[in-house]
């Protein structure tokens, strides 16, 4: 089947990587074992992989993410392959919240109920204007899907909220006066049928903490951009607790319960438990939560409870509106309760913090070891009782309690996966293969890895200026054609200010774009127009960026992405670790970000160009650079920077 999709594909051409890939995961799913594959850039592992599952005939569900995966896994790659396999069926399912809901709606635009307006706002917000609630309403009777993403217009983030429901709130179709025609259960029955569903890895998150009551059954579960899954699995399997959490309670109990006073109380609880959490931001709670926070948590608590006693005591009088009002409140009081009674009492293995602003404060918590967390939810977790804890935690809402099941394989797949990742996730390492199927690109010709070993330690006040010296010369060599990357928002915008002023003399045709001028996608769509342009950013740009062709000739790194020692679950992982911390912490996640990083520069056979890294540890830590440099791109490498500025003085004098 592989041979035939990719001769169908414009320019296909032979790749045994991609063909050593695809069988891998055959053998995989056929013995019902798991495959975590490393497929440089150009390998085309989203066609192998599809084929693989397709071919076997087993369902399967495909977590990306990244949005663009996600678009091209439905657009290109499954179609090419269902040109061959005729019966081939797809779908991409999204979290709940992301699909418009049909009874909010009707509770908006109702004009006979007492509580029209408290149902579209938002604190200090106002009703939501006529003519939005008219262009909504407009399209939830054309559209098909109800997706926020087919919206012309980006709706503010209020806006959605009033017209939308989260997991946490939506009390199921069976309680719901719309559940018939809800766009997100018509979704849900799309993916049921489905032989392929894509999904974000973040919902395929919730499916695990829920134990299996979010997604359909399934035999097979794709991981792509797998160096992504610990932070992800991580965070949906943990929980954030702040302020807005009991304002979003106080507006969906706003006009529903006749006293004021909880809602006002609400509001009040609100107010103080940011008050009580801003000077903790960035803290990490060891001995967790301090007494005023508890004594506000437990205050919340009870005022919760007393809104659930107020919503059961509502005589609904033959209205479906105000039932469906009373179940979303009871499902978002349960939901709330459950994470308050966790933060008051954490579980062994968890992590607490207080992340956010000063204005906008969180509470988080997250396991200690993601590892364990996934032994429990997918590896082995226990069987008595999980139909039941399906049942009980659908958070999804759709009130099914579908018998959960889990996939006999799993498959890990990226351009960088990271050292040891199976063995933290803990993949059982008796039905686990390996195996890396490298690139067809031809890095050690048409790239060259330079590092800037003369420069001063990047701890020191000499590196800045340096760097600024050394960028002006590499970009000027370039012609533009350069991705700048930072390690944070200081070092970018002092960079991008020094060189806006020095090219402008310099080379007056090199502009200089820094992240934050324009949305990410017009940054990105200018820079690859442009040949003459620079584009500095930070983290949100060393992935996803995809700029083939001579535009991108030179990505700069000023320093080795190493995270940040004061972050409060990598900081309580590094202590669990003891002398291993730095091994098995801070340096796979750098050796990670910096591959991702380099990756930028050759997207294609054609591509040529230089990645510089600017900080000399490169070059000089003998205790983990070669860890660094092995999770890199087989490029030529240099320390002498007369040997780069001559690689790309030479390629910009190329014709093309």
């Amino acid at each position: 089947m592989l041979d035939d999709v990719c001769s169908a594909m414009p320019a296909g051409e032979d790749r045994p990587g991609q063909r050593a890939m695809t069988v891998a995961i055959a053998d995989a799913v056929a013995s019902e074992s798991h495959v975590v594959v490393t497929a440089g850039t150009g390998t085309g592992k989203s066609l192998a992989y599809l084929a693989a599952i397709v071919a076997s005939g087993r369902r399967a569900v495909v977590a990306t993410a990244t949005k663009a995966l996600q678009d091209q896994l439905a657009t290109s790659d499954l179609p090419a392959i269902a040109a061959h396999v005729p019966s081939l069926s797809w779908a991409v399912l999204k979290g709940r919240s992301n699909y418009l809901c049909r009874q909010r709606l009707d509770e908006l635009e109702s004009a006979t109920s007492q509580l029209d307006l408290d149902l579209g706002t938002s604190e200090a917000r106002g009703p939501i204007p006529a003519r939005i609630r008219a262009r909504l309403v407009r399209w939830a009777e054309s559209t098909d899907s109800g997706d926020r993403a087919e919206l012309e217009e980006e709706p503010q983030p209020w806006v959605w909220s009033a017209v939308s429901v989260g997991p946490r709130e939506c009390p199921g179709a069976a309680k719901c006066p719309r559940g018939d025609d809800c766009f997100a259960e018509a979704a849900r029955r799309r993916a049921a049928s489905a032989d392929v569903v894509i999904v974000n890895t973040h919902l395929y998150g919730l499916h695990l903490r829920t134990h299996g009551a979010v997604l359909p059954a399934h035999d097979v579960v794709v991981f792509d951009e797998a160096h992504e899954v610990e932070d992800i699995v991580s965070a949906t399997t943990g929980l954030e607790l702040g302020p807005g959490s009991l304002t979003n309670l106080a507006r969906l109990t706003s006009g529903l319960i006749a006293d004021d006073a909880l809602t006002d109380g609400l509001h009040e609880d609100a107010a103080a438990l940011g008050r009580c959490l801003a000077p903790l931001v960035g803290s990490r709670l060891r001995r967790g939560v301090p007494n005023d926070v508890a004594d506000v948590l437990g205050r919340t608590r009870q005022r919760m409870l007393e809104v659930a006693g107020g919503a059961r005591k509502i005589e609904d009088r033959g209205s479906a509106e105000i039932t469906t009002r009373v179940a979303r409140v009871l499902t978002a009081v349960g939901a709330a309760v459950l994470d308050i009674d966790a933060v008051l009492t954490p579980a062994d293995g968890t992590v607490m913090w207080v992340s956010g602003t000063d204005d906008s404060p969180r509470l988080e918590q997250a396991p200690l070891d993601v590892g364990a967390t996934l032994d429990a939810l997918l590896w082995d977790p226990p069987t008595t009782g999980l139909e039941i804890a399906a049942a009980s935690s659908d958070s999804d809402g759709d009130g099914d309690g579908d018998e959960a099941h889990l996939p006999d394989t799993v498959v890990f797949t990226s351009a960088t996966i990271p050292v040891g990742l199976a063995e933290r996730l803990r993949v059982p390492a008796d039905r686990v293969h390996e195996l890396d199927v490298g690139t067809p690109f031809d890095f050690a010709e048409h790239a060259l890895l330079y590092c800037a070993a003369h420069l001063p330690d990047p701890r020191s006040a000499a590196f800045a200026p340096a760097t600024h010296d050394e960028l002006e010369r590499l970009i000027t060599a370039a012609g533009g054609r350069t991705l700048a990357l930072f390690t944070s928002y200081r070092a970018m915008n002092e960079a991008a200010d020094a060189l806006a002023e020095r090219l402008a003399t310099v080379d007056p045709e090199i502009e200089v774009l820094r992240q934050g001028e324009l949305p990410k996608q017009a940054l990105i769509d200018r820079f690859r127009a442009e040949e003459t342009t620079v584009l500095a950013a930070t983290m949100g740009f060393w992935a996803g960026i995809d700029v083939p062709g001579p535009s991108l000739t030179l990505v700069t790194i000023d320093k080795i992405p190493f995270p940040r020692p004061d972050e409060p679950l990598l900081q309580a992982r590094r202590e669990a670790a003891a002398a291993q911390g730095f091994a098995t912490v801070d340096l796979p996640r750098a050796a990670t970000m910096l591959a991702q990083g380099a990756g930028r520069l050759i997207r294609t056979a054609a591509d040529r160009g230089v990645v510089a890294v600017l900080d000399p540890r490169l070059a000089t830590a003998a205790t983990y650079r070669w860890q660094l440099i092995s999770a890199l791109p087989p490029m030529r490498r240099t320390k002498d920077p007369e040997e780069a500025l001559a690689f790309l003085r030479d390629l910009v004098a190329e014709p093309h």
